[in-house]
């Protein structure tokens, strides 16, 4: 019989060597994995503010143009309500001294139509021959403008008297100038002549 040591022969058979990476490998592609992953990271945040960002520019630019048409709306509204506030507390004024009879009509139609605008009437009495008027505006130009309107008149006698004016600063309604204004009524026979003659150009035709 014969036998085959195959011990031996396993023995004899060289055996495979392993392969190992070393260490200085090892750290050079973990920092390149590592840098690799944050710079995905750092790419896809940085596309995400930008769309952020452009989301943004678009909201802003959207609330910028509601933002004006909003102010336009409120412009017209407010010179809407000012206009209206003016109207009613002429309305207002000359229902009062009416239901007195402090005046006759014409006179008090005459005072309303002179009033310019952005100036307010707070209150007016007689006294014989003369007006005593107080009032409200924003600017003493309006104040100047409501006094040459009186004296423009054939109503009034000039000159027309500034009793008093103060000047009021609000920080919601800035410059509010508070004044009295003082005019006699005109020669009767004189303003009913100029009644006679007709209208003044560019005013409505004034019946005593």
């Amino acid at each position: 019989m014969i036998r085959i040591n195959l011990l031996a022969a396993e023995r004899s058979l060289p055996r495979p060597q392993r392969t190992f990476l070393a260490p200085a490998q090892r750290v050079t592609i973990g920092a390149g994995i590592l840098i690799t992953a944050t710079a995905i990271g750092i790419g896809s945040w940085y596309l995400s503010l930008q769309s952020e960002s452009r989301r943004v520019d678009a909201e802003i630019a959207r609330a910028e143009t509601e933002t004006q048409q909003l102010r336009s709306v409120l412009s017209q509204v407010q010179k809407f309500e000012t206009r209206k506030a003016q109207l009613q507390q002429r309305v207002t004024l000359i229902e009062q001294l009416r239901k007195g009879q402090t005046a006759p009509v014409h006179l008090l139609d005459e005072i309303s139509r002179s009033v310019p605008d952005r100036l307010w009437l707070t209150g007016m009495t007689q006294q014989g021959g003369a007006f005593t008027i107080d009032g409200q505006t924003t600017s003493l130009t309006a104040l100047s403008d409501f006094v040459t309107n009186l004296e423009a008149s054939s109503w009034f006698r000039r000159p027309v008297e500034i009793v008093d004016s103060q000047v009021d600063h609000n920080e919601q309604t800035g410059e509010l100038v508070r004044f009295t204004v003082k005019a006699n009524i005109n020669d009767t026979a004189a303003a009913a002549g100029a009644a006679v003659k007709g209208p003044t150009p560019g005013k409505q035709e004034l019946k005593p």
